[in-house]
């Protein structure tokens, strides 16, 4: 039915450029799972792993066969039937959002429990200014990942598509159909114009923190590593 509704015109060779890129993704994320699985399982029977790492080493085995799984299932929602719809099939919003947020947790835990081994921690004064940056820099975490996680909904929902001017959405700040949806919470998940909306605030917003810890960094003597890192962020984030 969606072929014939949609996608009538579609030859043969651009159905496959379609398949291999689903099949590629496939096959990719099978090849990082193993790289991860089997290395854990030979340092495991190696005996090189200490009790605490032993704990990371079973949750990042977790979360690796999570991330397959809900992979699995976001795929599934954008092959079901919808009766009397020709809209263009789309995997659940929800399911992509839960997908990409489950992989960026994986990447950042692989990622902190590898330097945590790789490089020694520092030992520094806990000072006030120190605690204020590091609450700072883990708001500043939490702020990066909800936005992360909207750029999903505005893919999910195509979103993009709504509005593509900048910084006003058409001829208006605040465009008239933001909360036309009704419950009005439904509009921050399902509402492409709310969505896309929510995704520009939530990205000012991160960069806005971002500069601002950079900024507050510059204040307190800080390690040539740490000062940095706090550097290549602001960096990232203005390029992003």
């Amino acid at each position: 039915a969606v072929f014939t509704s949609l996608n009538h015109d579609m030859t043969l060779t651009e159905f496959k450029f379609i398949w291999y890129m689903e099949y590629s993704h496939r096959m990719w994320g099978r090849v990082v799972g193993l790289a991860y699985i089997l290395p854990a399982a030979y340092f495991w029977r190696k005996g090189w792993l200490s009790r605490p790492m032993k704990g990371c080493v079973l949750a990042l085995c977790g979360l690796v066969c999570f991330q397959g799984l809900l992979g699995w299932y976001m795929v599934k929602s954008g092959l079901e039937e919808k009766p009397d719809s020709y809209d263009i099939p789309r995997v659940s919003q929800y399911r992509l959002a839960a997908h990409l947020g489950s992989a960026l947790v994986l990447y950042s835990a692989s990622l902190w429990t590898g330097l945590s081994l790789l490089l020694p921690r520092h030992k520094l004064p806990e000072t006030h200014q120190l605690l204020r940056l590091r609450q700072f820099a883990h708001g500043t975490t939490a702020l990066i990942f909800l936005t992360a996680l909207s750029g999903a909904f505005v893919a999910g929902l195509d979103a993009g598509l709504v509005y593509n001017s900048f910084p006003k959405m058409g001829e208006r700040w605040i465009p008239d159909d933001l909360l036309a949806f009704s419950p009005v919470l439904r509009n921050v998940f399902e509402n492409p114009t709310t969505v896309q909306f929510d995704h520009r605030i939530l990205g000012i917003t991160s960069v806005s923190a971002v500069t601002a810890l950079y900024l507050f960094s510059r204040r307190i003597p800080l390690p040539r590593r740490t000062r940095m890192a706090v550097t290549s962020l602001l960096a990232v984030a203005c390029m992003q």
